[in-house]
């Protein structure tokens, strides 16, 4: 099967996943990875960049070996400190991390790396970097999301005019922001304010892919009461088969060129200054795609479906298929739900179809 006959069978519903139904198993792997992360904040320390911990970092410019080797044996003998970070900066260029180091340490430090990298004592330069900065910066960091947070529910609930969208999106976006913290923290990852940024940047990115998903949700319930033929969960499971190849292009086409940054520009020709902001971007869209499907629709869903004008509406979809199932029950039904069966909401068409002469646009007439 193409690309295109999956889409147009998810479209028109002849090919459906049922991803609203089976929710309950995606809200329990999503509470298990968010428990984790949280699991982990408290039981193990982050590996915080030189700019939430404070240090000396020391630069070195125009070398021609980059092994990293020479570095730790300098900083074990002059620096003192057990866990110095080295890394790459382009092709010619050394990045040492330490704990804060005197003058006398700092001075000593730089000569030594000069000697061991063979370039000239001007070519490495040191910075102090106080932890209080990074303090400052992961304070704006949390107010920021806090206001983005506050902010994107206001919206939300005034453009579809429903709660429960907006409390989806920002279940979504809480399971995004923790999840991807909590690899970082798995994993030891080191956590530097350029991570803290893509952080932040990809909840544009998740909110963005979830609105799809909801306009085309409240597109499919609008005029759920002038029909029989979908209770409210098929139609929102309708909507999400719907746009699933939209979402899957657009993941795609905007996690290569992240990819394209970790491969080329990290892994090949050592830009690690990159690796920070490439690295959690591509976890976080990869998160944000899965949740807007798997976790922000289903949770709105859900939460609609209580309700009371969606309940009747379910139990009365329910009754008219076992009476419709049933040839003497089905005789019984009434003029106005054997209508009702049969409604095609205004603007629903079936993948292929089109509207002929209709669709074409209408041409004012010329005076001859």
């Amino acid at each position: 099967m193409s690309m295109y006959t999956v889409g147009n069978d998810l479209y028109s519903g002849r090919l459906s996943f049922k991803i609203i139904q089976h929710r309950k198993i995606w809200f329990a792997i999503a509470g298990a990875l968010v428990l984790i992360s949280l699991i982990s904040f408290g039981v193990k320390s982050p590996n915080l960049g030189i700019e939430f911990r404070g240090g000396s970092q020391f630069t070195i410019s125009g070398v021609s070996n980059q092994n990293q080797q020479p570095a730790y044996a300098v900083i074990a003998k002059e620096g003192n400190d057990k866990a110095p970070r080295v890394s790459s900066l382009g092709s010619s260029g050394m990045r040492v991390q330490t704990v804060q180091l005197n003058n006398d340490q700092t001075a000593a430090v730089k000569e030594a790396l000069a000697q061991a990298y063979n370039v000239p004592a001007n070519k490495v330069t040191s910075t102090f970097v106080g932890p209080s900065w990074g303090a400052d910066i992961m304070n704006k960091a949390i107010r920021a999301m806090i206001v983005f947070m506050v902010a994107v529910s206001a919206v939300l609930i005034i453009y579809f005019r429903s709660w429960t969208i907006a409390v989806g999106a920002t279940g979504a976006l809480l399971h995004d922001f923790v999840v991807t913290l909590g690899i970082y923290w798995i994993l030891g990852l080191e956590i530097t304010p350029a991570t803290i940024i893509g952080i932040l940047t990809i909840m544009g990115y998740s909110l963005y892919d979830t609105v799809v998903v909801f306009d085309k949700v409240r597109e499919n319930t609008q005029q759920l009461n002038k029909q029989l033929r979908y209770t409210y969960e098929e139609s929102a499971n309708l909507a999400i088969n719907q746009t699933l190849i939209r979402s899957l292009n657009t993941s795609i086409t905007g996690l290569f060129p992240v990819m394209s940054v970790l491969v080329i520009g990290v892994w090949l020709f050592g830009a690690d200054t990159l690796r920070d902001l490439a690295l959690v971007m591509f976890v976080g869209m990869l998160l944000s795609t899965i949740s807007s499907i798997f976790i922000a629709a289903p949770l709105a869903v859900t939460l609609g479906m209580r309700r009371p004008d969606i309940k009747a509406h379910t139990e009365h979809v329910r009754t008219v298929r076992a009476a419709v199932s049933n040839d003497v029950d089905a005789a019984s039904l009434s003029k106005e739900d054997s209508d009702m069966l049969s409604y095609m909401p205004e603007g629903e068409r079936q993948a292929g179809s089109h509207l002929g002469v209709k669709a074409q646009p209408k041409r004012k007439r010329r005076n001859k």
